[in-house]
Protein backbone atom coordinates (compact mmCIF):
# COMPACT_ATOMS: atom_id res chain seq x y z
CA UNK A 1 0.00 0.00 0.00
CA UNK A 2 0.90 3.73 -0.43
CA UNK A 3 2.41 6.08 1.57
CA UNK A 4 0.30 8.71 3.27
CA UNK A 5 0.22 12.96 2.57
CA UNK A 6 -0.09 15.53 5.37
CA UNK A 7 -3.70 15.46 4.51
CA UNK A 8 -4.07 11.40 5.48
CA UNK A 9 -4.50 10.75 1.75
CA UNK A 10 -3.43 7.47 0.22
CA UNK A 11 -0.16 8.11 -2.01
CA UNK A 12 0.28 5.99 -4.59
CA UNK A 13 3.91 5.54 -6.44
CA UNK A 14 3.26 4.48 -10.12
CA UNK A 15 5.35 4.47 -13.70
CA UNK A 16 4.05 6.74 -16.13
CA UNK A 17 5.77 6.40 -20.18
CA UNK A 18 5.88 10.43 -21.28
CA UNK A 19 7.43 11.62 -24.81
CA UNK A 20 10.81 13.07 -23.45
CA UNK A 21 10.22 16.67 -24.54
CA UNK A 22 6.57 16.74 -22.58
CA UNK A 23 8.79 15.16 -19.88
CA UNK A 24 11.54 18.55 -20.31
CA UNK A 25 8.67 20.73 -20.44
CA UNK A 26 6.97 19.15 -17.81
CA UNK A 27 10.32 19.73 -15.75
CA UNK A 28 10.82 23.27 -16.98
CA UNK A 29 7.47 23.91 -15.62
CA UNK A 30 8.14 22.34 -12.52
CA UNK A 31 11.40 24.49 -11.48
CA UNK A 32 9.34 27.95 -12.52
CA UNK A 33 6.21 27.53 -10.54
CA UNK A 34 8.21 25.92 -7.56
CA UNK A 35 5.61 22.74 -7.82
CA UNK A 36 6.99 18.94 -8.01
CA UNK A 37 6.79 17.36 -11.40
CA UNK A 38 3.81 14.71 -9.35
CA UNK A 39 2.40 18.07 -8.20
CA UNK A 40 1.65 19.23 -11.77
CA UNK A 41 0.88 16.06 -12.51
CA UNK A 42 -1.51 15.63 -10.03
CA UNK A 43 -3.27 18.58 -11.03
CA UNK A 44 -3.17 17.65 -14.43
CA UNK A 45 -5.19 14.80 -14.19
CA UNK A 46 -7.72 16.65 -11.30
CA UNK A 47 -8.18 19.28 -14.18
CA UNK A 48 -9.15 16.55 -16.72
CA UNK A 49 -11.41 14.32 -14.33
CA UNK A 50 -13.51 17.92 -13.86
CA UNK A 51 -13.67 18.78 -17.42
CA UNK A 52 -15.24 15.35 -18.05
CA UNK A 53 -17.14 15.43 -15.71
CA UNK A 54 -18.25 18.45 -16.56
CA UNK A 55 -19.08 17.65 -20.24
CA UNK A 56 -20.80 14.44 -18.99
CA UNK A 57 -23.50 16.85 -16.74
CA UNK A 58 -23.81 19.24 -20.27
CA UNK A 59 -24.41 16.30 -22.28
CA UNK A 60 -26.93 14.71 -20.25
CA UNK A 61 -28.89 18.17 -19.73
CA UNK A 62 -28.91 18.09 -23.25
CA UNK A 63 -30.02 14.91 -23.86
CA UNK A 64 -33.54 15.82 -24.87
CA UNK A 65 -32.76 18.24 -27.74
CA UNK A 66 -33.17 17.92 -30.93
CA UNK A 67 -30.25 15.94 -32.95
CA UNK A 68 -29.34 17.87 -35.87
CA UNK A 69 -27.15 15.91 -38.41
CA UNK A 70 -23.47 17.32 -39.63
CA UNK A 71 -25.20 17.29 -43.65
CA UNK A 72 -28.10 19.41 -42.19
CA UNK A 73 -26.19 21.46 -40.75
CA UNK A 74 -23.87 21.96 -43.47
CA UNK A 75 -26.31 22.52 -46.00
CA UNK A 76 -27.78 25.35 -43.06
CA UNK A 77 -24.63 27.16 -42.65
CA UNK A 78 -24.35 27.47 -46.93
CA UNK A 79 -27.79 28.76 -46.98
CA UNK A 80 -27.39 31.37 -44.95
CA UNK A 81 -24.07 31.90 -46.70
CA UNK A 82 -21.91 31.36 -44.26
CA UNK A 83 -20.29 28.36 -45.66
Amino acid sequence: MGSTNPHGDIIMRTTITINDKLFHALKVRAAETDVTVSGLVESAIKYQLLEDLKDSEDAKKRRREPALSFDTLVATLKAEGLL
